[in-house]
């Protein structure tokens, strides 16, 4: 099987969720927590990219950091958002998980079946 990759914040409750069921189906995968190593814009565009998403639909729009900037991201381009959600990680959903040439984002925990089968 390729590798696997999650990008997560550890603390989240989802990204646990995701982790705690590799773990139990005993699958070899790296965990990046994107607050300590943090997405540079070609790695965020290419997960984008396997995900067939753009920036604005990958944005964390409960989170009280986009309900803050709202009005501001409203303007931006699609590339400005992507620039905006690598300086603030709060802005992106998680957790992504990668294999390979695909990614999803893990929301609820039960789609990395989608990317494991």
């Amino acid at each position: 099987m390729q590798k696997i990759t999650v990008y997560e914040k550890p603390t989240c409750t989802t990204c646990r969720k995701v982790s705690k069921a590799l773990t139990e189906a005993r699958i070899d995968f790296d965990k990046v927590n994107y607050y300590i190593e943090p997405f540079s814009k070609t790695k965020l565009k290419e997960l984008l990219k396997k995900m067939n998403m753009k920036p604005s639909e990958l944005l964390r729009k409960n989170d009280e950091a986009y309900k803050k900037l709202k009005s501001r991201i409203e303007k931006l381009s699609e590339d400005e958002i992507l620039n905006l959600m690598i300086e603030n990680p709060d802005l992106v959903q998680r957790p992504i998980v990668e294999v390979g040439d695909k990614a999803i984002l893990a929301r609820p925990p039960e789609k990395i079946k989608d990317i494991l089968s």
